[in-house]
């Protein structure tokens, strides 16, 4: 039994992204969710009325977690193009070390829920498009629209995820970085 208030949430949510991992996707239900933790499935809707809900909480962790990520990379780096390159590695790397969250990302985990989560994924996903784009319109000298290169970022982060998720989490999404970042970023350096 949990012990601390929230920790069965926390639980929960632990159980839904270890689940997300296997390399094969599964349909993942509230039985297979409370057989896991050996709880009832009535137990769970104690803490979640439905299985969207454990979704949506999954994203709010996400979400924290990137944005915290992010804020902390614009502190610590005042180069703005420095900055989008270390932003795009950390979402690389967040996949890497996150493979279930890596199916929330790209969507795949939400297919057949509440179309409200898919929309939820895309906003996101707008978001970090808008933080690229903010970023970017700080560079000196970008010689196209910082929208437009804000998109092909976010494109290849999230394509590199859905690459991740469709290998089986064998293809890394950090692929040969340092490389990719000379094609996409390097030549905006004049």
């Amino acid at each position: 039994m949990a012990s601390k208030p929230g920790e069965r949430k926390k639980q929960i949510l632990q159980v839904l992204a270890e689940m997300l991992q296997t390399p094969k996707p599964v349909k993942i239900t509230t039985a297979a969710i409370a057989c896991r933790l050996k709880v009832s499935e009535a137990a769970l809707y104690r803490h979640f009325a439905s299985k969207a809900q454990m979704y949506d909480a999954l994203l709010d962790y996400i979400e924290q977690a990137i944005f915290w990520f992010v804020q902390k990379i614009r502190a610590e780096e005042p180069d703005a193009l420095i900055q989008t390159e270390k932003i795009l590695a950390m979402l690389l790397r967040f996949a890497e070390k996150n493979p279930g969250m890596t199916r929330v990302l790209t969507g795949e985990a939400v297919v057949g829920e509440d179309d409200r989560l898919r929309l939820r994924v895309l906003e996101l996903q707008g978001r970090l498009e808008r933080m690229l784009e903010e970023g970017l319109t700080r560079v000196n000298m970008l010689p196209v629209p910082a929208s437009g290169f804000a998109n092909i970022l976010l494109c290849f982060v999230v394509g590199r995820w859905q690459q991740y998720c469709l290998s089986e989490f064998k293809r890394s999404p950090m692929g040969e970085w340092p490389h990719d970042w000379k094609m996409l970023g390097g030549s905006l350096r004049a």
